[in-house]
């Protein structure tokens, strides 16, 4: 049942509707059926399901609002549903933040982002495409943690103002970690689409087996200022923050204009229009696009549309809710799904034969914020950190902490590789001079 079709999905809200007494009353249905499987030690560990359909409904009196949420769908459960968010509205304090409801929207088509493939995954799938991965270390006498997880489902919102909206969509990840006997090499490696055909997880293997090997017996070298090379993986990641996806956050007009922001100015306002990275950088979102296509409608019914946040270094458009839109007199333009930061035609490997000396970074990890204001976070390196010489890779070394800021990244642009998708945005490696490590890890 997970995956309803945009007229049973419609029918069950419009009945919904139909027992409100509310002023106002949008209810939503969000459906997902998909599982997953781990693995440790090249043995299966763990695996999963899920196949749930849930309806919410929002009730409103005046500024007053209440939710309720269900999962059986007879007349009973969905009129009990209704009279529990309207009882819990009307004890709920007023909104000072009130917005009412939309009325109906235009939201432009994206068919790319269900794929039949995905949904049509089963157990055996999954068992298969990990087994691949874990034949092929157990060959190079490799061990291999991984973990695999699918998805596919809709979501469908309907309210008294007469919004209506539906949409699939579907995903698969896959991550591996591969180390050596010894415990000295690791590697790492991930993808991830909307259609399971693009995946394969034997090349990802093979990708993460390679490094491990390859990072055997790393070498210290004194921390400080270098040129690095970030691979996707590390700019965004599937599984934790990340440097990129920090500063897409941090696009949020009310903190810049409450002088929460690096976006904010002194005295008030924020830096919309100005130029604050490197004329390369050039950043967009488009649900639409078929290697990222994503839900073209937000949490709150706005349309998604294709925006352009950065353009050449000057940023375009900040992101914000409909009442600090409507109180700031500012363009009304939700958050982004996934974005795009446009890149150019070198590979990882182009890019690593036009350094002189430098460092691979392939992953970044335990990312935390040292001064939003400046956008500093620290962490570190992981799962392979390779120094260049001579447009080659030399030896291994040892993993670094790192202080560093992703607006200063982006001002100290040396190349700009080609675009892969990574954790639904489509991400370049880049190539950075004088980023920032401030000292050793003992961690492989």
């Amino acid at each position: 049942m997970a995956i309803l079709s945009q007229s049973e999905a419609q029918a069950i809200l419009t009945k919904v509707l139909s027992f409100s007494k509310a002023d106002e009353c949008e209810a939503s249905l969000s459906g997902n059926l998909g599982g997953n499987v781990r693995t440790a030690r090249n043995t299966i560990s763990t695996s999963g399901a899920n196949d749930n359909v849930s309806l919410a409904v929002e009730s409103r009196f005046g500024k007053r609002s209440g939710v309720a949420t269900c999962n059986q769908f007879d007349d009973a459960t969905l009129r009990n549903c209704v009279q529990r968010a309207e009882e819990i509205a009307r004890l709920a304090p007023e909104s000072p933040e009130y917005m009412p409801l939309l009325g109906p929207q235009q939201y432009v088509a994206a068919p790319d982002s269900f794929s039949q493939r995905t949904a049509a995954i089963n157990p055996d799938y999954r068992a298969t495409q990990v087994a691949a991965g874990m034949q092929l270390c157990d060959q190079q006498k490799l061990s291999s943690a991984a973990f695999l997880e699918d998805s596919a489902g809709f979501r469908a919102v309907r309210n008294s103002k007469g919004l209506q909206a539906y949409q699939q969509r579907s995903g698969i990840t896959y991550s591996v970690t591969v180390r050596t006997p010894d415990g000295t090499g690791s590697g790492y490696a991930t993808a991830d689409y909307n259609d399971a055909s693009k995946l394969d997880t034997t090349a990802l293997t093979a990708t993460a087996a390679k490094k491990a090997a390859m990072s055997r017996e790393a070498k210290a070298i004194e921390p400080g200022k270098y040129t690095v090379i970030m691979e996707p993986a590390a700019l965004v990641a599937n599984t934790d923050a990340s440097l990129l996806a920090a500063l897409m956050g941090a696009l949020d007009a009310r903190n810049a204009d409450e002088g929460r922001s690096f976006l904010s100015k002194k005295g008030g306002g924020n830096k919309k229009g100005e130029k604050l990275f490197d004329e390369r950088v050039t950043i967009y979102s488009d649900p639409t696009n078929p290697e990222i296509a994503d839900l073209t409608f937000s949490g709150d019914g706005r349309p998604h549309q294709k925006t352009t946040w950065i353009e050449k270094g000057v940023v375009k458009n900040l992101y914000t809710s409909r009442y600090w839109a409507q109180k700031a007199g500012i363009p009304d333009i939700p958050r982004p799904t996934g974005w795009i930061m446009e890149g150019g035609t070198q590979s990882l490997e182009d890019m690593i034969k036009g350094t002189q000396k430098g460092i691979l970074v392939t992953r970044l990890w335990y990312i935390r914020p040292v001064d939003p204001q400046t956008l500093l976070y620290t962490g570190l390196t992981r799962d392979g950190t390779f120094y260049i010489e001579n447009g080659k890779i030399k030896h291994p070394v040892k993993n670094f902490r790192f202080n560093e800021s992703p607006i200063i990244m982006l001002n100290n642009l040396e190349a700009i590789g080609k675009p892969v998708r990574m954790g639904g945005n489509l991400v370049p490696p880049l190539k950075i001079r004088d980023f920032t490590f401030t000292s050793l890890s003992d961690a492989v």
